[in-house]
């Protein structure tokens, strides 16, 4: 490394020491503690509380270790892999429990017995608008996932981090984020820019179907995350045809595609709901910026972002793309940390180690609510069948 270029490092994102890095993570654990009690960890079953302290402990050192290494992006991935796989169990063991079975029937949808999923939500305001009902067989209020509940969630998520969501909150985003992270290099490297256009073209069918049918459209036909959560029954040809369409949409867009391109195909280049959420990073207070007189022009941040939320032209603007998610990826790999978390209306560059606190505080904060309960659940269930043969 030249003195420049270690010059240039030095005055990039790096780690804290050991006392500061603790010192900013105590109000963490504080308030993690405060989440995972407020879900239900202090019952008194020696397995929940287990779970819910192991939980607390892991969350804590995950934290500190994001403050003490300046890696946001590799342990944020770890801890949003588990999530995915932890929200399968949960959601399939809560579904069971309810109603004996993962199939919507007739009977479930007119009950309302469906857990409110966030990707609807692009498919139920114009409808909501119109005729002052929500189109989806869910509970407005109570149960598992209500309806109120994940708006409350949504909203003020996106008010703090923006499309972040789709990167430290969204349950089903783990999954493609695992599979492209399988293979060290990618087999497919060039993807066409044209296909991230795609999303925004698939969000307006998807609202203006949905708003001309009454119905959740994206739900009923395109879904890949059918395959890992809940189905309607396959018992006409038009639901062979649907299931047919889930299970390939899954495969290839979270499975095959992720693995070939390390990228997350089905956040970046399908999901309509993660194209309505970039707009929200317009008048969301962080984005990540990128020091153009640090920036060597090597096209790593291009070739590394996820979801292609770096191109040519972005680059040399110093700034990401709208549909940044804020995953920390380029921050942590660039060679002259030229990129960085930053706060609008502040220059580039400017305090880089506290704009990333002032971010992953909300970041982490949120993850930790969505993620923290799930997490004690799988690990209570672990527990308790490995001492007792049973999860019940």
């Amino acid at each position: 490394m030249t003195t420049a270029t270690a010059a240039l490092t030095k005055a990039g994102i790096r780690g804290f020491g050991f006392w500061k890095s603790l010192a900013v993570t105590l109000p963490m654990a504080l308030l993690t503690a405060v989440f995972l009690i407020g879900q239900g960890g202090t019952e008194a079953d020696p397995f929940g509380l287990a779970a819910s302290a192991v939980t607390w402990l892991g969350l804590t050192v995950a934290f500190f270790l994001m403050l003490s290494t300046g890696k946001t992006d590799r342990i944020r991935s770890i801890l949003f892999v588990l999530m995915a796989l932890a929200l399968v169990y949960t959601f399939m063991y809560e579904i069971l429990t309810a109603r004996g079975s993962n199939i919507v029937t007739d009977a479930v949808a007119i009950q309302g017995g469906v857990p409110f999923c966030h990707l609807v939500i692009p498919m139920i305001i114009l409808p909501a608008l119109a005729t002052g009902t929500i189109i989806f067989p869910g509970s407005l209020l109570t149960g598992f996932a209500s309806i109120a509940g994940m708006l409350v969630l949504w909203l003020g998520t996106t008010l703090v981090i923006g499309r972040g969501w789709c990167s430290w909150v969204c349950f089903y985003g783990g999954w493609d984020e695992g599979f492209s992270r399988l293979l060290k290099k990618p087999v497919i490297r060039n993807i066409p820019r044209r296909w991230t256009l795609f999303p925004w073209a698939f969000l307006l069918f998807i609202v203006l179907t949905s708003a001309l049918t009454l119905s959740s459209v994206y739900c009923d036909w395109f879904c890949p995350f059918k395959a890992v959560t809940e189905y309607g029954a396959v018992n006409s040809a038009l639901a062979v045809v649907q299931t047919v369409i889930f299970v390939s949409l899954f495969l290839g867009l979270v499975v095959v595609l992720p693995i070939l391109t390390k990228r997350r195909t089905q956040c970046g280049l399908f999901c309509p709901f993660g194209a309505m959420q970039s707009l929200t990073n317009a008048v969301n207070v962080f984005d990540v910026r990128i020091d153009t007189e640090k920036c060597a022009s090597c096209g790593l941040c291009i070739r590394r972002c996820p979801t292609f939320s770096i191109d040519a032209e972005s680059l040399r603007k110093g700034r990401t793309l709208l549909t940044c998610t804020k995953c920390g990826q380029c921050v942590d790999e660039c060679p002259r940390q030229a990129v960085a978390f930053h706060i609008k209306g502040t220059g580039a560059g400017v305090r880089p180690n506290l704009a990333r606190v002032l971010f992953l505080y909300p970041a982490f904060l949120v993850f930790a609510l969505m993620g923290g309960g799930m997490f004690a659940f799988a690990i209570g269930h672990l527990l308790r069948f490995v001492f007792t043969g049973s999860v019940a």
